[in-house]
């Protein structure tokens, strides 16, 4: 019986004893509490390495710290690229301008149309005020009017209307040769034309305008201040940027016709304009609008790359309503050139109507006389400035009236 008491006895000393190592253990184990730094902190890291918070290209002589010191900084948004989960906002809407009116444009365009043209009315009224008409007067008038431009034809025309009428006439006043050129002017000129643009199909389609012309000439500018006239004057309009060779051409247009509200179709560079002119057309049917302007590519590489794509262009329009007008436009100052252009589109398409840009800065006006003449069809809009309102419907009188001057 004592053997067994010694036993447990023994037995329970053991187990104490184990036990105490183990607590004795792990209480070694255990991190040591955080204390104050010390004036010689532990080092951590080697002297050639940065700490957290310093700049690595720049070596610091001051005391190292340990990784529990050390507080890592609270993430703040950048100023200059803020933290935002909100949508884009969109770009404002261009604001729609209100063109200026059609009616009567020409006259109060005409000092600026006069300063560069009445050098030719000038040039007939000193001539014609000489007091004997010898026949080197009369050929210095000839070669007046063939300077601007008007064409060997009408110039003999006007300049043996002029020996009968004066001759007639016997006495001169000025205001009796003003009145005389004024005449002439206006016949060769042409009053009984029609120069409306046709914008109203008669059907419940939209009138469909169709615009050609060499690159260069201010074609697709001449397009989208076209569409501020018809705008102008209560027309609805639809735009279709059918040149597709011009990287510029259509976001030109479609910028044209954002500032008065009319919606520019177009299509990827280099794309189809046959396609584009019908939808176009086709969006145009669809929105109710009154009139469909198409600008089309304006190159003149081989005639028959030319026919061969206005004639398509102009078929696969057709198939949704007949073309109304097909506007030609020429630049003015080119002249004789202007004229070899003319033809060839003549020969390409019917052309119905023709528009002259850069009138203001030729002293060229006869050139409206020559082209009338080479194509057979009138004059309907002319160009007097890089203004987005400088395009203006022709009026024969108003022209005139600023060639001959006051």
């Amino acid at each position: 019986m004592e053997i067994v008491i010694l036993a447990v006895v023994i037995a329970v000393v053991v187990v104490g004893a184990i036990g105490g190592l183990v607590v004795g253990s792990r209480k070694k184990k255990q991190l040591p509490e955080a204390k104050a730094p010390s004036a010689t902190p532990t080092i951590t890291a080697p002297p050639a390495e940065p700490h957290v918070g310093d700049e690595a290209e720049t070596p610091r002589d001051e005391a190292r710290r340990t990784i529990e010191e050390v507080d890592l900084p609270v993430a703040e948004p950048s100023a200059s690229a803020p933290v935002t989960t909100e949508e884009p906002a969109a770009p404002p809407a261009p604001e729609i301008e209100t063109p200026e009116p059609t009616a009567g444009r020409l006259v109060r365009l005409r000092t600026r149309l006069s300063r560069s043209q009445n050098a030719l009315g000038k040039g007939l009224l000193t001539l014609l005020s000489r007091e004997h008409l010898d026949e080197d007067t009369w050929e210095e008038i000839e070669d007046t009017l063939l300077t601007a431009d008007v064409g060997v034809a009408p110039t003999q025309e006007l300049v043996e209307r002029l020996r009968e009428r004066v001759r007639v006439l016997g006495t001169r006043t000025p205001e009796d040769l003003r009145a005389l050129l004024r005449e002439e002017l206006l016949t060769l000129v042409g009053t009984d034309l029609d120069r409306t643009v046709k914008t109203d199909s008669g059907l419940e389609t939209p009138a469909i305008v169709m615009v050609v012309g060499v690159n260069g000439t201010g074609k697709t500018t001449t397009t989208g201040k076209l569409a501020r006239v018809l705008v102008a004057d209560g027309r609805s309009v639809v735009l279709g940027a059918a040149d597709t060779f011009r990287a510029a051409a259509a976001d030109q247009l479609q910028t044209w016709g954002e500032r008065v509200g009319a919606r520019t179709v177009r299509g990827p560079e280099g794309g189809d304009p046959a396609s584009i002119a019908f939808d176009a057309v086709k969006e145009g049917i669809a929105e109710g609008a009154d009139v469909v302007l198409v600008d089309t590519a304006g190159r003149l590489h081989t005639k028959t790359g030319l026919m061969d794509e206005l004639g398509k262009v102009k078929r696969v329009v057709e198939k949704h309503a007949p073309l109304d007008e097909v506007l030609l436009v020429l630049d003015a100052t080119t002249g004789q050139n202007g004229l070899v252009q003319a033809r060839v589109f003549a020969e390409v398409v019917d052309i119905t109507g023709i528009v002259l840009t850069k009138l203001d800065g030729t002293a060229k006006g006869g050139i409206v006389v020559a082209v009338q003449r080479e194509l057979g069809v009138p004059v309907k809009l002319i160009g007097l400035g890089e203004g987005a309102d400088d395009l203006a419907p022709f009026e024969p009188e108003a022209f005139v009236d600023a060639l001959i001057g006051d």
